[in-house]
């Protein structure tokens, strides 16, 4: 089998993987990320013949997390399906 250069995940596969590194067991989750922004040096874009040197600017994603949601929606996964407490053996108790 040839060597996988790349390997994506959905969103909602990317937020399962947070919420068990994270030991997190009930509620809405979905991602969220830290952004910046700054300007960038010129460049010349090369999609547009002739173009000339034009202002650029960059959105920096600082941090990947994770955010609880009051209610569902299509971005967010429930901790208590994907990451369900164990139950505590017997002799725990």
């Amino acid at each position: 089998m040839p060597e996988a250069t790349q390997i994506t995940f959905t969103h909602q596969e990317l937020v399962e993987l947070l919420v068990k590194k994270s030991g997190v067991h009930e509620g809405f989750w979905g991602i969220s990320f830290e952004v910046g922004m700054g300007a960038a040096p010129p460049v010349t874009p090369a999609s547009i013949p002739g173009a000339k040197i034009v202002p650029a600017f960059m959105v920096l994603i600082n941090k990947v997390g994770i955010m609880r949601f009051e209610q569902p929606n299509p971005m967010t996964v429930d901790a208590s399906q994907v990451n369900p407490l164990s139950p505590e053996p017997a002799s725990a108790k």
